[in-house]
């Protein structure tokens, strides 16, 4: 299992602040199976290029890099607005 840790709007979207993505052990989640296990709301707002992606704490430079495993919290992070 990995948790999908939503903030912002993209939690409203999800209407929960997380998501527990069942994985089997050996099973490492990349980008686009992270996209095809969310809601299909959800999956098109996390292509907004401001969207960013954060595992187990760590910022990722390309967020289509991502691995995750289970066990692992994936933060999804919408652009910060307001002033």
């Amino acid at each position: 299992m990995a948790t999908v840790v939503l903030l912002g709007k993209l939690a409203d979207l999800a209407g929960a602040p997380s998501l527990a993505l069942p994985l089997p052990l050996m099973a490492e989640l990349g980008w686009e199976g992270l996209k095809a296990a969310l809601p299909p709301a959800l999956a098109e707002a996390i292509e907004d290029p401001r969207v960013r992606v954060a595992v187990n704490g760590a910022l990722l430079a390309n967020k289509a890099k991502l691995q995750a495993n289970a066990g692992d919290e994936i933060a999804l992070l919408p652009p910060v607005s307001g002033g």
